[in-house]
């Protein structure tokens, strides 16, 4: 399964890079934090790393590591615009439990 980006996910991403004037994609990754158990990790790649699995989606790269695939695997990453608050949503098939702040997840 791949982990893929929404169309404005990949619009925000690509404006962003072409702002910032260098960088690849972006890199997902999960991480031990949080009440639940995992937080995402989220980051603007400047170039691949020799162990990434890259998926592209709308054009973007999408730089994920081994170790955080099993997690994110079949993951839509979105950007929604809620009144005055904007940023990335995860839609992430493989989540069972969230915490109550929406900042971890437990698989």
């Amino acid at each position: 399964m791949a982990v893929t980006l929404s169309e404005p996910a990949a619009q925000h991403v690509a404006s962003f890079l072409a702002r910032r004037g260098k960088g690849v994609g972006i890199r997902l990754g999960v991480k031990t934090s949080g009440c639940s158990g995992l937080a995402y990790k989220l980051e603007f790649a400047d170039a691949a790393l020799p162990e990434d699995i890259v998926f592209e989606s709308h054009g973007v790269k999408v730089l994920v590591d081994p170790k955080s695939l099993p997690y994110l695997e079949g993951t839509e990453l979105d950007y929604t615009r809620e009144g005055l608050n904007e940023g990335f949503k995860f839609n992430n098939p493989n989540v069972k439990d969230q915490c109550g702040c929406g900042e971890s997840f437990t698989t």
